[in-house]
């Protein structure tokens, strides 16, 4: 592997503007891709503060990782949800401050599963009343 050049030696101002640009270009790719499948598959309503959007306003509307993994694009959709800027910037504030305080990334999928079944016994109920 080559060393990485460095700003002080001849053309390696160049090669390291070129590696950023091409670094953010894959990203702006990366991030298309996703967002317009998630525009798709999604109501255009924030997930957090349930404001609506409309052609005019879509771009306000980002894609948010459930598990704060870019990378991880499942085609479903089921690793994203759409806020707001507003609502994303707190919720990214929000995990950054879990983190800080000793908090474990959501990538490890610590959590517990929810065990509480609220509705196990509708069905049952439903047939008595009919």
């Amino acid at each position: 592997m080559s060393k990485p050049a460095s700003p002080d030696q001849p053309g390696g101002a160049a090669r390291l503007d070129k590696i950023v640009a091409d670094a953010r270009r894959a990203r702006e790719e990366r991030e298309q891709g996703y967002r317009e499948q998630a525009l798709k598959l999604y109501p255009w309503v924030c997930g957090r503060c349930a404001r609506s959007f409309t052609r005019e306003n879509v771009r306000e509307l980002t894609v948010h990782h459930r598990d704060h993994n870019h990378d991880h694009n499942p085609p479903d959709g089921s690793n994203w949800e759409l806020l707001c800027l507003y609502c994303h910037d707190n919720e990214h504030q929000r995990y950054e401050e879990h983190i800080a305080a000793g908090g474990k990334p959501d990538t490890q999928k610590s959590a517990k599963q929810a065990s509480h079944k609220p509705f196990e016994a509708l069905q049952a109920l439903l047939k008595r009343d009919s």
